[in-house]
C-alpha cells in the first residue's frame, strides 16, 4: 500500500485511526476527516435521508457534497435533494452520465458502472478523501464496513462515519434532530434507489428486498 504514503498516512496509522474513531462516534470521524484533508474531502450522498448531511455541515459547512443524478431517480428523491440544499445551503455537485451512457438505460449492466460508478470517479477526481453514509446494517454485504479504511480502486481515504449505527438510530436521530424526510419511506420504500429497480418493502421483508428486485444483485458498484 505504498500509494497511502502520498496522503500522509500509512497502513498501520489508517488502523489504528478507525479503531479509535469507531469509539469516538460519526461527529469525530467527520471533524478528523475534515480537520485532516480540508478541501481534499468530500461527501457523497445517496439523499434517502440527509443524517450524514445534517453531521458533516456542522462540522465543516463549507464540505463538498456530491449527489450522483443517474437520469433514473424518483421525483421524489431530486425534490428531497433540492429540500436538503436550500435547508443547509449546501455546496451541492450534481453529477450526470455521459453519453457512453445513454445505450444503457437502468437495469441494463452496465448502468451502474457508467451513470454511478465513473460519475463518482470523475466527482473525486482531485480528492483524498470521501465520506460517505455506509452502514454495517445495510446488508450483509457492508457488514465488515471499516470506519476508516483505504480505498484502493480510487486510491484514497474512505470514511463512514455511520457504519455502527442501525436503522433506528437513523430514525431517532431524525425525529429528535426534526429533519426532513423523504417522502418515499412513508410509502414501503426502505432503501430508495433508481425508480425502474426499486420498490416497496413488504412487512417482514430486508429493507433492502426492493432493491433489483428479482435479480441476485446487491449493489451497484460503489462500494465493491
Amino acid at each position: 500500500m505504498a500509494t497511502i504514503a502520498k496522503i500522509g498516512m500509512d497502513p498501520a496509522e489508517l488502523a489504528e485511526v478507525s479503531t479509535r474513531l469507531e469509539e469516538a462516534g460519526a461527529v469525530e470521524t467527520i471533524r478528523w476527516t475534515v480537520e485532516r484533508f480540508g478541501s481534499g474531502a468530500a461527501l457523497a450522498c445517496s439523499f434517502q435521508d440527509c443524517v450524514i448531511v445534517d453531521l458533516a455541515v456542522k462540522v465543516g459547512p463549507g464540505l463538498e457534497v456530491v449527489f450522483l443524478d443517474t437520469g433514473f431517480h424518483f421525483p421524489e428523491t431530486l425534490e428531497f435533494v433540492e429540500v436538503v440544499r436550500d435547508l443547509y445551503r449546501l455546496n451541492l455537485t450534481v453529477t450526470h452520465p455521459r453519453a457512453d451512457a445513454d445505450p444503457w438505460p437502468c437495469g441494463t449492466a452496465e448502468c451502474c458502472p457508467r451513470r454511478k460508478v465513473g460519475p463518482l470517479f470523475r466527482a473525486l477526481e482531485g480528492k483524498s478523501a470521501w465520506l460517505t453514509g455506509l452502514k454495517r446494517s445495510d446488508a450483509a454485504t457492508r457488514s465488515s464496513t471499516q470506519v476508516v479504511a483505504w480505498d484502493e480502486a480510487r486510491q484514497m481515504v474512505k470514511v463512514n462515519p455511520l457504519a455502527a449505527w442501525t436503522d433506528d438510530d437513523i430514525a431517532g436521530y431524525v425525529s429528535a434532530h426534526r429533519l426532513p424526510v423523504h417522502s418515499l419511506l412513508a410509502q414501503g420504500y426502505l432503501s430508495i434507489g433508481c425508480a425502474p429497480t426499486t420498490r416497496p418493502v413488504q412487512p417482514g421483508e430486508d429493507p433492502r428486498a426492493g432493491r433489483w428486485s428479482g435479480s441476485d444483485k446487491t449493489e451497484c458498484g460503489l462500494h465493491s
